[in-house]
């Protein structure tokens, strides 16, 4: 049984950084690319980033290029979120998606999700 368990989400003020990490079980992690997506109150979920299985390739969305990073530990089975420079527009829940192989930015694509996380960022 495949479980995704993102931890780290939180209360932060503007500017400020929080990180979010994503334990993966029941899945051969190192097969897997991974991505975080978000969803804020009232709006459709959107892609944040994603990592190739080996970590070598990267894609951001615009609204976080340059403040977020996505990275991963193969050996330890967990994706993680830095965010930096945050601000109340990147307040949602985050979830963190997982698909065999190949890097992707469509919802759709990812097989798996975890149960999402809170990240309130105050003004």
């Amino acid at each position: 049984q495949v479980q995704l368990v993102e931890s780290g989400g939180g209360l932060v003020q503007a500017g400020g950084s929080l990180s979010l990490s994503c334990a993966a079980s029941g899945l051969t992690f190192s097969n897997y690319a991974m991505g975080w997506f978000r969803q804020a109150p009232g709006k459709e979920r959107e892609f944040v980033g994603a990592i190739s299985w080996s970590g070598n390739y990267k894609n951001h969305a615009d609204s976080v290029k340059g403040r977020f990073t996505i990275s991963r530990d193969n050996a330890k089975n967990t994706v993680y979120l830095q965010m930096n420079s945050l601000k109340p527009e990147d307040t949602a829940v985050y979830y963190c998606a997982a698909r065999l192989l190949t890097i992707a930015t469509l919802e759709r694509a990812y097989d798996y999700w975890g149960q999402g996380i809170q990240v309130t960022v105050s003004s």
